[in-house]
């Protein structure tokens, strides 16, 4: 099981675009979600946005880092970001996406 909620519990349906950089070192890297028109946002959610959690068989990884986009008043979008500080950190986040990936038929492309 791998999840990515806004608030702790309830999972987000949407699957978001991730953009990843990492430092040429390997010693820090982020990676950029962008959900559109997410569960989360939606009219009939009444759960408040948190953070973003990602969740697996590990535990939890959480960046408070998240951003809603609205256009002419409407909510539209989603961001996060979540900052890898160390290698460490690195590995586990790709544990993670791996299993996301997964579960939800995605690829991945190199720049």
């Amino acid at each position: 099981m791998a999840q990515i909620q806004f608030s702790v519990g309830v999972p987000e349906t949407v699957i978001p675009d991730v953009r990843l950089t990492r430092a040429r070192d390997g010693s820090n890297g982020q990676a950029i979600f962008y959900f559109e028109n997410p569960d989360a946002l939606s009219r009939d959610s009444t759960n408040e946005i948190t953070g973003m959690y990602m969740v697996d068989s590990e535990g939890e990884l959480v960046t408070r880092e998240v951003k809603a986009k609205f256009v002419n008043g409407q909510p539209e979008a989603i961001e996060a970001i979540y900052v890898m500080k160390s290698a460490e950190e690195w590995d586990r986040f790709i544990r993670f996406m791996n299993r996301y990936a997964e579960e939800n038929e995605l690829g991945f492309n190199k720049t």
